[in-house]
């Protein structure tokens, strides 16, 4: 199923979405949107559109594992966004996120303004894309669990 991730940012928003059988996440593009219920609604547009059955909104969790401000904003945005969409909205821790993107943006040489335009978006790949590896690894062990069983 096509599933829309979302890397909240206070200026800029992060989209990326992945093929109908989860394999692949791709950059779906950046929202520059500082109010909350306007990029909310863009959101949901933007699920409708690319017709995505879940939405995975980052969870920008500290790295000891508490939960600060952000996460709680993150949360209060999740919650808002399923008032507005009839699929699916689920957290995805994304620490280390943002580093991983910066780190793919070196190794293609992405600089300056060109860089700023795409991070949010590669960042919101790379919460999509460990939400998928976390989906395919937990069907295999109910897979295995069952088979053993």
């Amino acid at each position: 199923m096509k599933i829309l991730a979302v890397d909240l940012g206070k200026a800029r928003t992060g989209l990326a979405i992945c093929d109908e059988n989860e394999v692949l996440a791709s950059p779906a593009g950046v929202i520059p949107e500082w109010n909350r219920d306007r990029l909310a609604r863009r959101i949901a547009q933007e699920a409708e559109s690319r017709a995505a059955r879940m939405i995975v909104v980052g969870l920008p969790r500290n790295m000891d594992g508490s939960e600060g401000t952000s996460a709680q904003e993150a949360r209060s945005f999740a919650e808002s966004l399923r008032s507005l969409v009839p699929v699916p909205v689920v957290m995805q821790d994304e620490r280390g996120t943002t580093i991983t993107a910066h780190s793919y943006l070196n190794d293609t040489n992405t600089r300056g303004k060109k860089r700023k335009a795409v991070v949010d978006a590669v960042a919101a790949t790379v919460i999509l894309q460990n939400f998928l590896t976390y989906r395919k690894n937990r069907k295999a062990r109910a897979g295995h669990s069952s088979e053993t069983e």
